[in-house]
C-alpha cells in the first residue's frame, strides 16, 4: 500500500522534473539509476531514500524541503478525504498542460510576466 508521503514525494519530483523541462530518463542520468527507478518514486510505489531524495534534489537545484511542500501534519491519518478531495477537485500536479503553462509562464521574462500575471488576474475576476 502507498504511503501518503511517499506519494506527496512523489508528485513534488514529478512536478519539479516537469518545470525544468527533464526527462525521466534525464533524471534518472543525472542520479545513476535507471528510468523506471523515478517512474516508481513519481508514483509512490517506491520511497525514496534520503540520499536519493538529495541527490534528486541537488540535480534539479531544489531543496529537498521542496519535495515536502504543501503536506500538511496529519494528513496520514486524513488521507482518505484528502485522496476524495484530489478526485473531486483534479490534481493540479499531475496535469501536464497546467505544469507546461506553469513552465511557459516563468520563461517569459519578469517584466512581461507581471503584466501577464496582472491581466490573467482581471479577467479571472471578471468572469
Amino acid at each position: 500500500m502507498k504511503h501518503p508521503v511517499d506519494v506527496h514525494v512523489g508528485k513534488r519530483v514529478r512536478h519539479r522534473r516537469w518545470m525544468v523541462g527533464m526527462t525521466q530518463q534525464q533524471l534518472a542520468e543525472a542520479v545513476g539509476i535507471k528510468f523506471q527507478q523515478i517512474q516508481k518514486y513519481e508514483t509512490g510505489m517506491n520511497r525514496v531514500s534520503a540520499s536519493r531524495l538529495w541527490d534528486i534534489g541537488r540535480s534539479m537545484d531544489v531543496d529537498v524541503s521542496f519535495f515536502f511542500e504543501g503536506y500538511e501534519d496529519g494528513e496520514v491519518e486524513n488521507a482518505a478525504p484528502a485522496a476524495e478531495a484530489t478526485k473531486k477537485n483534479g490534481d493540479l500536479l499531475a496535469d501536464k498542460e497546467a505544469l507546461d503553462l506553469v513552465r511557459s509562464y516563468y520563461a517569459i521574462p519578469e517584466n512581461q510576466r507581471r503584466k501577464l500575471f496582472d491581466l490573467a488576474r482581471v479577467l479571472s475576476d471578471a468572469a
